[in-house]
């Protein structure tokens, strides 16, 4: 009986139907990029590809994630937005904290693992940043940028599907960026995935102001998305200090070598890339 149930002509036409909308979503995607680019940008030799990725990351954002978060911007109080993005923050610094501990930025972990202790014990689990007044700053960081700064090259530009912005480099690292997210530790799978769900509306609602200058200023916003995110992590590299081009190759830049304990006290807080188009990750 369960198994007359579970196949009765109703629900299988309703899972086709959802097969099938998502079948010609994904042929989208793929006959889009399957137009190729005819001078593609050296960063980019798969821009064929990931135009056409770019396209349905965009359509998606149009369609569902941008809607949600203007909702969750317009209906949600300042303070709680605020609240919601700390403890987000707070639960970062710590994965920030492992990573300038392997760049050998001395000031830049204390200041990571020390926010954490300090938001967590006296700012309600994260939800106040109290570590922010007592002059302790943010230094977001991720295994990518820890490649970056021990001399690994980004590689060719990448837009990885319902992510964005990416590159060779940042997407190799990415399963241990997934890891080190303390989200993804929680064993109970609803929550997690509801945290997830959270912090992802929580980010766009964020970059909402950001994304409408870019959808009104930008000819092309596939290449304005990219130059802007390849720009953002090459300073996220140099400590906003990047070599001229001709100076150096990216495939071995030497000033990203990664600063001692001593330098790295004054070196500036790297500023978070967006990770999708317009936001994006570390």
């Amino acid at each position: 009986m369960t198994l007359m149930k579970a196949t009765t002509p109703g629900s299988g036409r309703r899972s086709v139907g959802r097969l099938s909308r998502w079948g010609m979503l994904a042929l989208v995607v793929v006959l889009q990029a399957c137009a190729t680019v005819a001078n593609p940008n050296p960063k980019d030799p798969w821009e064929s590809w990931n135009r056409g990725v770019f396209g349905f990351n965009d359509s998606l954002d149009r369609a569902v994630v941008k809607p949600v978060a203007t909702a969750y911007h317009d209906t949600l109080p300042h303070w709680l937005r605020s609240g919601i993005g700390n403890f987000f923050n707070n639960l970062e610094d710590v994965w920030s904290g492992v990573n300038n501990a392997l760049q050998l930025r001395g000031r830049d972990t204390a200041d990571s693992f020390g926010r954490f202790a300090i938001n967590t014990t006296f700012g309600l689990g994260g939800v106040l940043d109290v570590a922010t007044e007592m002059n302790m700053e943010r230094h977001p960081s991720n295994f990518g940028l820890t490649l970056g700064r021990w001399g690994a090259g980004p590689g060719p530009f990448v837009v990885i599907p319902f992510l964005g912005a990416s590159t060779l480099r940042d997407t190799l690292a990415l399963s241990l960026d997934v890891k080190g997210n303390l989200v993804n530790q929680v064993s109970d799978v609803p929550t997690r995935d509801a945290l997830t769900v959270l912090k992802l509306i929580d980010t766009r609602a964020t970059y909402l102001k950001a994304g409408d200058v870019v959808d009104g200023a930008a000819l092309d916003k596939y290449s304005f998305t990219r130059d802007a995110f390849l720009q953002v992590r090459r300073n996220q590299v140099y400590d906003g200090n990047p070599p001229d081009e001709e100076d150096t190759t990216d495939a071995a830049p030497e000033a990203a070598a990664p600063a001692s304990a001593a330098s790295a006290a004054s070196a500036p807080a790297p500023a978070q890339a967006p990770s999708s188009a317009p936001a994006a990750t570390p």
